[in-house]
């Protein structure tokens, strides 16, 4: 136990042969130097129990980001009816900007203070309040829509501990143990986004107004999810106080302590810079591509398919849902994996996986999408002297060759109210791009849920090992922001070029990024390796 609390494994190193005395009932490992890693069994269980803590934060930060998703939109209706989907876009869109900035505020936080508890309290607390402010929406009486907004960027704000997470857990645990723990947090992390919306299922017989219905407090299933966000933060608050301990773990690769509070023995020296700054860039291109999946699902399906936003939400979350199942068991193979393959491989077959997921996505054949207000004969497709990648703005019009009918189609408009559903009219692309067919996006949909859990830990492990032994709060706030301004950017991109050019362009650009990003890999290949003391750097006294 050092001055600040914090519990320093003891670790020490025997020669093979040579025998203990006094020591019983301790687990032992060789290293790879022939030395014997011991830990105090005890030890091991209190520091266990702190990092399943940590698991158990992850899950909770997930829980609230998914629980209100699904009902935000209607949500924003009941705030403000004028509300469009632009508006939508940045209440979804401000969530990614509260973590974009208190990543590297909370991760700098946990390496001034040399501990993890006192950021994790803050940003647990802000969380509380933001989701009491979530509920609290409907008693204030102007502007609403900017509170929403607010309450939704503090709520991100206070997600922004995942970077303290993801620190503490990168120095509570020895190298060999790094790949399997970061598979772990990130199967919660999988788990909470399946979770959380099925919580928000389970409220909707709840209703509106609901139960309660008064000023001062309303329960109704817009509110519900927020209230129960704010209960399972006190939930997280009194475990940090109760269970978890600070643990730093003496690292056998390293000889010192990683994360050590004490300054004068860690090593002065620099981790390689470009290997650090590529593996923000890999780890902003993997994020970007789940932002991107997860935007285009919804709008794609309606407009292939003629699917109403009933059926688009129902069946874009069962697909969702076996999504996250797929990922959770994709997390369990890497842990196993890891062991025998090399971890840039596994981070080069989850992108390729993404490639050709995004790949199998582009519309092929002779099959176009039904319209909201035309039927699309066989007849209306590219002329013979086009290509297959004709792109005809949206603000262009459509050329007399394509002989665009003017009849509705049947069950497609609304001529008594009811709800308009196949490609608006509105975009162009419609009448020259083929239908993603339902087993084109399924199997894709397979392949880039196998593809993204794969980079996402091979990211955050190979990271964590190229740092080195130093505090990794500030690095880990770093790389959790550029995954925030992927989050945020990604739904604005893939709405415009969806919008003006629809999915060919779309996923075509997604192809060409995830490409190009499987080649940076492989000039930077043989940098992403984890840190290692240079023969110059003498290792701290172990007396």
């Amino acid at each position: 136990m050092d001055n600040n609390g914090i519990s320093v494994i003891s670790v020490k190193y025997f020669a093979q042969n040579g025998k203990i005395e006094g020591i019983e009932d301790l687990k032992d490992k060789c290293t790879s130097n022939g030395s014997v890693f011991i830990e105090n069994p005890l030890v091991r269980r209190s520091r266990w129990r702190s990092i399943r803590v940590m698991y158990l934060t992850m899950f909770l930060s997930s829980v609230s980001f998914s629980i209100c998703m699904s009902s935000i939109w209607p949500f924003l209706k009941l705030l403000e009816s004028s509300a469009s989907t632009d508006l939508l876009g940045w209440v979804v869109a401000s969530y990614s900007i509260g973590q974009l900035i208190a990543s590297p505020v909370f991760g700098m936080m946990a390496n001034c203070m040399r501990k993890s508890r006192e950021p994790l309290v803050i940003s647990l607390i802000i969380n509380i309040l933001a989701n009491i402010l979530y509920a609290y929406l409907e008693d204030i009486k102007t502007h609403r829509v900017v509170f929403l907004i607010a309450a939704r960027a503090l709520i991100g704000f206070g997600a922004g501990n995942v970077a303290v997470v993801r620190s503490y857990l990168s120095g509570a645990t020895k190298l060999k143990e790094r790949t399997s723990a970061m598979a772990n947090l990130s199967a919660f992390q999988a788990i909470g986004f399946i979770v959380g919306p099925g919580i928000q299922t389970a409220m909707v017989p709840i209703g509106y107004p609901g139960p309660v219905h008064m000023s001062g407090l309303r329960i109704n299933l817009y509110t519900a999810p927020a209230f129960l966000s704010a209960l399972v933060g006190i939930l997280n608050l009194l475990l940090l106080f109760l269970v978890f301990k600070e643990h730093r773990v003496l690292d056998e690769e390293y000889s010192h302590s990683i994360q050590d509070p004490g300054r004068e023995e860690i090593p002065d020296y620099k981790p390689d810079k470009i290997a650090v700054a590529s593996s923000n860039i890999i780890f902003f291109v993997v994020l970007f591509i789940f932002a991107v999946f997860e935007t285009i699902g919804t709008p794609l399906t309606m407009d292939m398919y003629a699917w109403t936003r009933a059926h688009a939400t129902l069946y874009n979350g069962i697909i969702l849902a076996v999504g996250g199942v797929v990922a959770i068991l994709v997390f369990i193979v890497i842990k196993i994996l890891s062991k025998w393959v090399n971890e840039r491989l596994l981070l080069i077959g989850g992108l390729i996986c993404c490639f050709l997921g995004f790949f199998v996505y582009l519309p092929w054949g002779n099959d176009y999408p039904s319209s909201q207000m035309a039927n699309i004969g066989p007849e209306h497709q590219l002329p013979k002297n086009g290509s297959w990648f004709t792109v005809i703005p949206s603000d262009k019009t459509i050329p007399p060759h394509y002989n665009q009918s003017t009849t509705a189609a049947p069950g497609n408009s609304s001529g008594s109210g009811s709800e308009a559903t196949g490609c608006p009219d509105a975009y162009q692309w419609c009448s020259y791009t083929p239908i993603v067919t339902l087993s084109q996006f399924l199997c894709g949909t397979a392949l880039i849920c196998i593809g993204y859990p794969t980079g996402n830990v091979m990211s955050y492990a190979l990271f964590s090992k190229i740092l080195g032994p130093k505090p990794q709060g500030t690095m880990m706030g770093i790389l959790t922001a550029s995954g925030s301004l992927a989050r945020t950017v990604g739904p604005i991109f893939v709405s415009l070029i969806y919008h003006a050019f629809g999915p060919r362009v779309t996923f075509v650009s997604m192809c060409g990024m995830t490409l190009i990003t499987v080649i940076f890999v492989g000039f930077v290949y043989k940098r992403l390796v984890p840190f290692k003391l240079e023969k110059g750097v003498e290792p701290p006294d172990q007396r």
